[in-house]
């Protein structure tokens, strides 16, 4: 028969032996949540490694390249003053012709043109001798009133650095109705695929003989293979006129035409050549 004090004993040893049961339990518990933490921890480390090896992370430069786009267009740069005066009264007027005018200058005899603009005169000394269908064509279009009260539609800032005026229609789509050829592509200016500062030439589509009536101001030397003609210089005043214009900086890209307008109000008042 047990007595009362071994029972007493038998009941104080279950009790800690249960104790230690539960605490071998819990420390085995705590193991294993350990054990799946570290695994977890690891395959994420391990999968963080392994999407910057493969360039998935890499992908975030993208993203913040992308960002950087982004971030002007919802925060614009501020803009810098207008440093050109409002435009003369009057609208443009729409002219087409069919056919390139017949020749009516002097191909021997110097011409000049006036680009009296709302950011001040541009003076062109025009390359007559060597560019005649193009000269002449200038004649014929300022005499008509073509380029009166039109804007300048585009200025590049990067890459290559010109003011491009002479359409109409103010998109870089317009033309007189007629096409020119193309003229003195062997100027000895344009030396190593670049057209120097204060050039004033033709632009086209791209394909040979497709000027028209648009024309570009160069005020910084730009590299571009001789395909557009040169017509003409600009005077060292009409040089400071367009480094001020160029100061200001141009637009966002119009998504339609992708034209990058200058910042400037750049219109053409009045054109005019005449002959000295």
């Amino acid at each position: 028969m047990v007595s009362q004090e071994q029972r007493r004993r038998q009941l104080a040893r279950e009790k800690f032996l249960r104790q230690q049961q539960r605490r071998t339990q819990a420390r085995r518990k705590a193991n294993v949540r350990n054990s799946v933490i570290a695994s977890v921890l690891g395959v994420i480390v391990i999968g963080s490694v392994t999407l910057y090896t493969t360039g998935a992370l890499k992908g975030d430069d993208k993203k913040a390249n992308a960002a950087a786009d982004v971030t002007p267009s919802a925060t614009p740069p501020s803009k810098a003053p207008d440093p050109c005066g409002k435009p003369a009264a009057g609208s443009v007027e729409k002219m087409s012709w069919k056919k390139e005018p017949a020749m009516t200058i002097d191909t021997s005899a110097k011409y000049s043109m006036k680009l009296a603009t709302t950011c001040g005169d541009i003076d062109v000394a025009l390359k007559t001798a060597a560019a005649p269908h193009t000269v002449n064509s200038f004649n014929f279009l300022a005499g008509k009133g073509y380029f009166d009260h039109t804007k300048c539609h585009r200025l590049t800032t990067t890459g290559i650095y010109v003011l491009q005026c002479g359409d109409p229609q103010g998109t870089g789509m317009g033309g007189p109705g007629y096409t020119l050829p193309d003229e003195n592509l062997k100027d000895k200016s344009l030396k190593g695929n670049t057209y120097p500062a204060g050039t004033v030439a033709m632009a086209n589509t791209g394909q040979k003989h497709t000027g028209g009536s648009q024309f570009f101001l160069v005020y910084k030397d730009s590299p571009l293979p001789p395909s557009y003609t040169p017509f003409g210089t600009v005077s060292e005043a009409g040089m400071k006129v367009l480094q001020k214009i160029a100061a200001a900086g141009a637009q966002a890209a119009d998504p339609t035409s992708g034209n990058t307008a200058p910042n400037a109000t750049v219109v053409i008042n009045k054109a005019t050549v005449t002959k000295s």
